[in-house]
């Protein structure tokens, strides 16, 4: 058993991250020690992230104990980088989080700083040169063979000529120590993408009435709506986050089958998210900031219906959809798309209603005609029983549920040759033989879709039946 993790207090009486639990306890005899739980500590990290978008949109996880924030362009509103600094350190303490912060002016000399630097920075690059060769983060081979040459500092690496660094320890030093100087940058992945539009209400002091909460929601939106017009845009991705002063950040996410501006449809939605949620939207202390985000915008310019009204009053349809996808979960509202086959349970592909933006034309059966395809297929289709006058001739009865049924009225066959380019293996062998289809009408006046799979005598000598579909 060794330790993780340490506080400031555990770190002051000398204790480090390696040290075993026996020595940690004979060196400290009232040490406090808890089990380590990666999962919970990556909740919180999650947690404290998430916390941080109040100071900007660009946050990424560094490792499993860190967060990096790039401040690019953002640090004036707070009054400046050490400002910035002090608004995100003040932010921790009132969550009780324990952090050591560092500002550098890349990534790397960030991480750099805030791990390995003992105290307040000055000059940035006399804090690199000062730091530790461990702060270059290598294998263990290359650092302990940095350190057997008598490199003790950056600053030492830095004083000798690159090549001669390369030649002796490898090129992968000197990658690592121009992202430590600041001569190569890689910018900072964020956590979360970016939002295309971010609206802010924030509040001098926290509220924990969640309808007001929500009220300043739909002010939002309304602003949402009128930048939206401006651009002739709509949006499909909504993400509500409700701050708290404790760090917590709880959000509400929507999306639209269609681009929308409608605040009031909007509304609706995040209503019902709200209503649906296990958890319900809890204040706790106060929230002191309420965000909306507009992930996904498309265009969206004013349409007319007729001569009788002036602009389109949204899709019907559409906001249904909406409605029952935050109802049901996006992934379990499908819409079926046409699909170019004869194979009738081919005809047809399933996709993601909140995903599918456009209407598709369905064949339609012709002014006084019956259907040719039931509302009801079987896939795969059910094996049953026939008797036919003929082997090759429509079917004159037949089990099925058990119960032995008399056609008496039938129309057909209709045959769907098989698709020769596809590859066989389909255990009843849709893909290589013949269908003869029927549509049948039992003495009790139902009605059912069956087909003969095989021509008789050329493509097989027993050919099978199948229901395949039942009408209405």
């Amino acid at each position: 058993m060794r330790l993780v993790a340490l506080n400031r207090k555990a770190i002051a009486c000398g204790l480090a991250a390696g040290t075993s639990l026996a020595d940690a306890l004979a060196i400290v005899p009232g040490l406090a020690v808890h089990d380590c739980d990666p999962v919970a500590d990556a909740d919180l990290l999650g947690r404290i992230a998430d916390g941080c978008m109040r100071f900007t949109p660009m946050i990424a996880l560094d490792g499993a104990d860190g967060i990096m924030l790039d401040i690019t362009g953002g640090a004036h509103i707070f009054g400046g980088e050490r400002e910035l600094a002090c608004e995100v350190q003040d932010w921790l303490d009132s969550g009780q989080v324990e952090a050591r912060l560092a500002r550098g002016s890349s990534a790397e000399a960030a991480h750099a700083l805030a791990r390995f630097h003992q105290g307040d920075v000055v000059e940035e690059r006399a804090a690199i040169r000062a730091l530790p060769v461990a702060a270059l983060e290598l294998d263990s081979e290359s650092d302990l063979g940095l350190r057997r040459a008598g490199f003790r500092t950056i600053g030492d690496v830095l004083d000798r000529p690159r090549n001669v660094i390369a030649a002796r320890f490898g090129a992968a030093i000197i990658y690592h120590l121009e992202r430590l100087v600041g001569a190569l940058s890689k910018p900072v992945n964020p956590r979360r993408h970016r939002p295309s539009r971010t609206f802010r209400r924030l509040f001098a002091e926290p509220i924990a009435n969640k309808d007001y909460a929500m009220g300043v929601l739909r002010e939002l939106l309304d602003k949402a709506h009128a930048s939206l017009f401006e651009e002739d845009l709509g949006a499909r991705a909504f993400e509500a986050r409700f701050c708290r002063v404790d760090g917590l950040t709880q959000r509400l996410y929507v999306e639209t089958s269609l681009p929308t501006r409608d605040s009031a449809a909007i509304a609706r939605l995040f209503d019902e998210r709200l209503d649906g949620l296990a958890d319900p939207l809890d204040p706790g202390f106060g929230f002191d900031s309420i965000e909306l985000a507009i992930s996904r915008t498309e265009l969206l310019k004013p349409e007319q219906d007729d001569l009788e009204k002036e602009t389109g009053q949204g899709n019907s349809l559409a906001e249904t959809l909406d409605i029952l996808g935050i109802r049901l979960g996006r992934n379990r509202l499908l819409r079926f798309r046409p699909h170019d086959t004869h194979i009738p349970e081919d005809a047809q592909t399933a996709l993601f209603a909140v995903d599918t933006t456009r209407s598709f034309s369905w064949a339609r059966a012709k002014a006084g005609e019956p259907p040719s395809r039931p509302l009801q297929l079987f896939d795969p289709p059910r094996p049953i029983a026939v008797i036919a006058e003929v082997p090759d001739g429509p079917p004159r009865r037949f089990r099925w549920q058990g119960k032995l049924r008399d056609a008496a009225r039938y129309e057909g066959p209709e045959r769907i040759a098989a698709e020769w380019w596809k590859s066989a293996g389909d255990p009843l062998g849709r893909d290589q033989l013949t269908r003869d289809y029927y549509r049948i009408e039992d003495t009790d006046g139902r009605r059912y879709w069956v087909f003969r799979h095989g021509l008789h005598g050329r493509e097989t000598d027993n050919p099978n039946w199948y229901m395949h579909g039942l009408f209405a």
